[in-house]
């Protein structure tokens, strides 16, 4: 396995680790469960991990698709830009959740606002990743181009007349 599979590979951990992290976590509060909330700040934490390791492999994934044929510069460079400010949140997130972490384990009476400040971090940290995701998937899947589903429908329409 090389970087490239790497970072293929790694990139949706921080998609699915915000998301499911924040679902868990507002269980946690709903039902006023320390464990819940434990469970998503260890979420949270390999989320923000599997983020740096996306970004760390990003460079390599790059120089792999550059040498293919009909790959846009301009979706690379708009999945790089976006990834930086995706990073930035989730190492946000990461810190909030391990502050979560110890002030939940040593029973603080900050435990539960702090649990709604991470909550929303995460919220925001999965729309910068999400997108970010989004874009450095159009590198590749050209069914998610906007402009390729009226060009195929096109296409189709021309071959039943």
């Amino acid at each position: 396995m090389n970087q490239t599979h790497l970072h293929l590979l790694i990139t949706h951990l921080p998609i699915f680790g915000s998301i499911l992290g924040g679902i868990v976590l507002a269980y946690g509060l709903w039902a006023k469960s320390d464990q819940t909330k434990l469970a998503a700040y260890i979420l949270f934490i390999i989320a923000s991990v599997g983020a740096g390791i996306a970004y760390a492999t990003g460079e390599a994934a790059e120089e792999t698709v550059e040498r293919i044929a009909g790959v846009s510069d301009h979706l690379i460079e708009q999945h790089e830009e976006f990834a930086v400010f995706a990073l930035i949140s989730l190492i946000v997130l990461g810190v909030a959740a391990l502050v979560g972490l110890l002030l939940t384990v040593r029973k603080s009476k900050w435990t539960g606002a702090t649990a709604v400040a991470v909550l929303f971090i995460s919220i925001i940290s999965f729309g910068l990743v999400a997108r970010t995701g989004y874009l450095g998937g159009q590198i590749r899947h050209t069914e998610v181009h906007a402009n390729s589903a009226a060009s195929l429908q096109g296409g189709e329409n021309e071959e039943h007349h």
